[in-house]
């Protein structure tokens, strides 16, 4: 998620950090954002000369240092909270008094995000849809102290990144996954209990429901441990049983079987 934010930020014409854990990281994200640009260049939905200005516009770095001539800073790192907030800790106390620190998850709260920094008005959800480059959606959440500047500056940032900002209040999952989890939940249950193959499965949502892949093969490209995760938080958060992950889900990822990203999901890639 990380590589394709900073894919459209570039594109869209502002310079940008990309910052992850070590230089190994950063070369697989920006190998990553050249070979999606470059499928854009030969899809003609992009010239070699605007590939080459982008390309130009980003910077990497593994040093919070670097972030401290940022204007807008968005984290997206695994759906974990106190990961999160570690990072919202350094940001905090690096990144300048306006800065707004934004947060690409999709489940946790934004509100106890923002607590544990100096600036909780300027702490904001921008949840983007994954593969970032196409998807057009970013959901944009406020937390219970985020201000109308933060959010009113997001809305256009987020539109400038050729995005449609919807605008929704925090609450575990927000909307998109409240609805989705549950739904890909389900789908697992029903290959558990036989109800029908992976295939039929996927089909009948494709075709009856015109969802443009199915549950399952979407469950393998978000990654089936990030959907156990938010699962997790839901079924904390509400305290409602109906969100607890499927028994196969649970199975699938202590095996390792995290779907696109290691080969082998509910599918063999």
């Amino acid at each position: 998620m990380g590589n394709g934010i900073a894919h459209v930020s570039a594109l869209s014409g502002f310079n940008t950090f990309l910052m992850d854990v070590n230089e190994d990281c950063l070369k697989r994200g920006l190998d990553t954002i050249d070979g999606n640009l470059y499928r854009q260049v030969k899809k003609e939905k992009i010239s070699q000369t605007e590939m080459n200005t982008a390309l130009g516009k980003i910077k990497s770095t593994t040093d919070y240092e670097n972030l401290s001539v940022c204007d807008v800073i968005i984290e997206a790192a695994t759906e974990n909270q106190s990961v999160k907030e570690t990072i919202f800790t350094s940001m905090d106390s690096i990144c300048k008094s306006d800065a707004i620190l934004a947060t690409n998850t999709s489940s946790i709260s934004i509100t106890a995000i923002a607590a544990i920094t100096s600036r909780p008005e300027k702490v904001i959800g921008m949840h983007f849809m994954n593969p970032v480059p196409i998807m057009k959606l970013v959901e944009v959440v406020r937390g219970k102290m985020t201000d109308d500047d933060t959010t009113n500056k997001i809305l256009v940032l987020s539109e400038k990144m050729g995005k449609r900002p919807v605008e929704c209040n925090d609450s575990p999952g927000f909307i998109t996954n409240r609805i989705l989890m549950p739904m890909i939940n389900e789908a697992v249950y029903c290959l558990m209990e036989g109800v029908g193959t992976k295939e039929a499965i996927d089909e009948i949502m494709k075709l009856g429901m015109a969802h443009p892949m199915g549950p399952l093969t979407l469950a393998d490209l978000i990654g089936l441990d990030v959907c156990k995760d938010i699962l997790e938080v839901l079924h904390q958060d509400l305290g409602d049983d109906k969100y607890a992950p499927c028994s196969l889900l649970d199975k699938m990822v202590h095996e390792g079987s995290l779907g696109r990203k290691t080969g082998q999901g509910f599918y063999k890639y």
